[in-house]
């Protein structure tokens, strides 16, 4: 039996299979491009569509049934669809500079604290609604047209099926979703002029959709029917392949930006207010569960940074002997003693706690002894101060993480998991897969066609744990005097 799971991202789509004893069998990517201009960012769903299906039909050159299918997608960004299934407009994504105005003209109508007490979304113009409103005010003649509107994991369930569903962690996205009755909210959508009928039916992560069409599946080239599931945001894919299951533990994704997610009790009491104050979502997750989102805008992407702004000639020279260039630069990472570097990571902006666009990056501490190891070993280090400053808030507002599961490209460096074991004092178990959302579709497949009892007994065959890093005494004491004086800095540059 093979399962297979459709990721869609922002600049590419992906369809990975696996047989249902946890063995990798293929998989095939799709590049597309998006559209950034002053005005807007957008996307093609159109173009996403084709992307998918061409990746599909690489697969089933080799093989031609499959049983269960799973669908993830990024979020915020909508498609408008007329009543023949027909995409009517752009799809505006959650860094397009438009929507404030209507945004402000939903808070106005719908108090901010009510929106966060229902939605868990602190009002911003990113969510879809906001769009959904802009396209509304901006494009008449388009919105007339208007039948239907989805986010790109029910847009595809819908083409594949002909069924419209969304889950209940990428309904979050949209700022329109009511966390606890499991329901679109009225009162939001009523303040945006948007009418519920247009939005898909909200089913729990992993719920089976339906079986493929029999049209798209003669095109696709499938022998069978494979069943469609409904999967999810890809932050909580991220969880989900990580085997993030209980409250307590969460998972470290370091990609290009960072982000940490924590699993918490619904019984948890936890201060709201002050994870409304500093940005952090609440998202349905699982049985009796609540996820939240840590995030840094930096990540991976300031070790670009470094490699192509401070490094670019020991770059191409690793290059060209046919290494990685991050692998010559963490050897010349120092095993325990810190760089004794301070830097803010806000190259882009800081995320949560502070959700401050406007703040900048800042290296603290050089001196003529400085080395450019010695800055790539300090960003390392700042990007964990950043996150270390983020589980602290959150576990001043009662959601705690005792154990955190590393994935993304950042957990392929145990350098860099080393330090987070001292910066954040805690455990940190590797994945032996990295890539933790394909994992996660791989597991809702399995549990939806019926070859799995539940997420539990499908982990154990496909989730694989590498390496343990552990908290270093001497050396997480070093850390701790560090970060005293690290999370100073924001308040005294910033804060009035």
């Amino acid at each position: 039996m093979y399962l297979a799971g459709i990721d869609i991202g922002t600049t590419g789509c992906k369809c990975s299979v696996y047989d249902d004893e946890g063995n990798f069998f293929m998989e095939e990517y799709e590049e597309y491009r998006i559209h950034i201009t002053k005005e807007e960012h957008t996307i093609d769903a159109e173009v996403v569509w084709e992307g998918i299906k061409s990746v599909i039909k690489k697969i089933t050159r080799q093989i031609r049934t499959i049983e269960a299918i799973c669908v993830t997608s990024f979020g915020e960004a909508s498609v408008l669809l007329d009543k023949d299934g027909i995409v009517l407009d752009k799809s505006y994504l959650f860094t397009d500079p438009n929507g404030q105005e209507e945004c402000d003209e939903i808070t106005t109508t719908v108090d901010k604290d009510y929106i966060y007490e229902h939605t868990g979304i602190v009002p911003g113009k990113m969510y879809s609604v906001c769009k959904w409103s802009w396209q509304k005010k901006h494009k008449p003649e388009i919105w007339g047209k208007v039948k239907y509107i989805c986010l790109f994991e029910d847009y595809i369930v819908y083409k594949l099926t002909g069924i419209r569903q969304i889950d209940y962690s990428l309904a979050t996205r949209t700022m329109a979703f009511d966390i606890y009755s499991l329901k679109w909210n009225t009162k939001i959508l009523d303040a945006a002029g948007i009418d519920e009928s247009m939005l898909s039916k909200v089913v729990p992560t992993g719920e089976k959709a339906g079986n493929m069409s029999s049209q798209i599946k003669e095109e696709l080239g499938f022998v069978n029917q494979p069943v469609i599931v409904s999967g999810c945001h890809d932050q909580i894919a991220a969880a989900i392949g990580s085997g993030v299951f209980h409250e307590h533990q969460g998972v470290d994704g370091t990609g290009t930006v960072e982000c940490i997610t924590v699993a918490f009790s619904k019984d948890d009491k936890i201060d709201k207010t002050l994870l409304q104050k500093g940005g952090f979502a609440i998202v349905p997750y699982m049985k009796d569960l609540f996820v939240t989102y840590a995030f840094s805008y930096t990540g991976g992407a300031l070790l670009k940074w470094y490699r192509d702004k401070l490094s670019p000639m020991e770059a191409k020279t690793a290059y060209e002997n046919g290494q990685n260039p991050y692998d010559v630069y963490n050897r010349g990472v120092s095993g325990k003693a810190p760089s004794e570097l301070l830097i803010l990571p806000y190259f882009a902006g800081a995320g949560t706690p502070y959700m401050d666009n406007g703040a900048k990056g800042l290296i603290a501490g050089l001196t003529m002894d400085t080395t450019k190891e010695k800055i790539y070993q300090g960003i390392m280090e700042g990007c964990s101060y950043e996150m270390k400053l983020n589980l602290n808030q959150l576990q001043k507002a009662g959601i705690k993480a005792d154990k955190l599961f590393a994935t993304g490209g950042g957990a392929n460096s145990k350098e860099w998991l080393h330090i987070k074991a001292d910066i954040y004092d805690k455990e940190i178990i590797s994945l032996g897969a990295t890539e933790s959302g394909t994992v996660a579709c791989i597991l809702l497949a399995g549990v939806a066609c019926g070859r799995f009892r539940n997420l539990e007994e499908a982990s154990k065959v496909f989730i694989t744990y590498r390496d343990t890093y552990f908290p270093r005494k001497g050396v997480k004491e070093k850390y701790k005097k560090l970060f005293d004086q690290y999370r100073m800095i924001y308040p005294r540059l910033y804060e009035k």
